[in-house]
């Protein structure tokens, strides 16, 4: 007489399978939305970084004195509407300006990957070819 179907070994090791391919599966996309949190805040950065060079050169070789987006008006026209926010939302560290005043600025983004910043901390005093913290700073 023979019976169709699979045997509890056949299925126990098919089950398996599917478990470590879907393991595989969501180790690599979370890898791969950490790149893109990580890019963003380099995007956002050098975002920031060209509108302080924009204000300062439109202010009269001074840049703005805070993160709010209505200090960074120059004769009612908006160099930044909204200052950036980090894209893994509250509970992140994000986005910080240890300084930031008429004179010079220095702005850093918290890396989920250790190694795709520029710095090892956030008063861009310890630039590096990798680091925690993606920093920029004031170029005059």
């Amino acid at each position: 007489m023979k019976k169709n179907g699979f045997t509890l070994f056949e299925l126990l090791v098919s089950i398996s399978i599917i478990a470590i391919l879907t393991a595989l599966v969501s180790l690599s996309y979370s890898a791969v939305q950490k790149k893109a949190r990580d890019a963003r805040r380099r995007q956002d950065m050098g975002s920031v970084q060209k509108a302080a060079e924009q204000y300062y050169s439109l202010s009269g070789y001074n840049y703005p004195s805070t993160t709010a987006p209505a200090d960074w008006e120059v004769d009612s026209q908006a160099i930044l509407n909204v200052f950036p926010t980090d894209p893994k939302g509250t509970g992140w560290t994000g986005y910080s300006c240890s300084s930031i005043g008429a004179t010079a600025y220095c702005c850093c983004a918290k890396m989920e990957d250790d190694d795709n910043g520029n710095s090892a901390v956030t008063d861009c005093s310890g630039f590096a070819t990798t680091g925690d913290y993606y920093c920029i700073k004031s170029q005059q």
